[in-house]
Parts: structure tokens; sequence; C-alpha cells
């Protein structure tokens, strides 16, 4: 049976200055937010915006997500998912953070790859033409289409 402070905050329609404090976020990251379509908000007879509790959840895994190297856009599309784009459970977010996991590993595995191409590089500073993943003499990838790495190329 809920208590009466249980009851007062699944009924309260909380302000965005509460949410920003008890979420550690700035006002303006709420609007972006909500911009982004990853929360709801909705206005009270005096036009002011104001929240439903369950979005101070719905902040908290965005939050744990972003830490994890997790886009706003995935972050979105993964939240989409929820039926009737419901805040997440306790077990929808052990869904939600498996599914992750993957992308995380791919994420972890590129950035070890990346630290062991170019320790050379980092340790002499030669930037070698024959050896170095990063030297793009005279622009020559640039006939190739953008961007002038070749950190993850045929490794």
């Amino acid at each position: 049976m809920p208590t009466n402070n249980t009851k007062r905050l699944q009924d309260a329609n909380l302000t965005p200055g509460y949410v920003a404090k008890r979420s550690d976020v700035r006002v303006s990251a709420l609007h972006f937010y909500e911009q982004k379509g990853l929360i709801r908000s909705w206005r009270n007879s005096g036009n002011q915006r104001r929240y439903k509790p369950d979005v101070l959840r719905r902040i908290a895994v965005i939050k744990a997500a972003q830490k994890m190297g997790v886009t706003l856009e995935e972050i979105k599309q993964t939240l989409s998912t929820l039926p009737d784009s419901r805040t997440p459970t306790k077990e929808d977010w052990a869904k939600l953070s498996k599914a992750w996991q993957q992308q995380l590993d791919e994420k972890i595995a590129y950035m070890q790859k990346v630290r062991n191409q170019v320790e050379g590089c980092i340790g002499c500073g030669c930037l070698s033409m024959k050896n170095c993943p990063i030297y793009n003499p005279d622009d020559v990838l640039g006939e190739n289409g953008s961007g002038a790495l070749l950190l993850g190329k045929d490794w």
C-alpha cells in the first residue's frame, strides 16, 4: 500500500527546475531531450511545462546509456521499442543494456586496435610514410572519398 509521500510523488506535476535538480542536468538539457523525443512534458493551465515523476527514471536511463557511449539517436530508437513509450522498468533496463553490450564490445575492440596501431607513432612521433596508419601523403586518400585516416581499414 503506497504511503502518502509515494502517492504525492505519483500524482506530482514536476517543474523543470525540480526535475533538472533531481536528475543533475540543466533545464536546457531537459528541453533538448524533449526536442529529440526522449522525454515528454505537458503544459498546465498557466502554459508552464510540467513532468510526471517517471521522467526521472527515463533521464537516469538516458544518462547511463550516454556514459556507456550510446548515442542519443540509439537511445531514442531503443526506448521507442517499449510499449506505449513507457518509462523503462528494471526488467526493461536489463534488456536494453544487454542490447547495447555487443555494440560496446565492438567499440572497445576497435579502440584497442587503434591503440595498438598508433602506439609506434605516439612513441616516436615520426609519422613514417611506410608504416604509419595515419599518414596520408598529398591527400591521396581524398580521391577515394572523405576522410584521410587509414585506421580501421584492412586490419
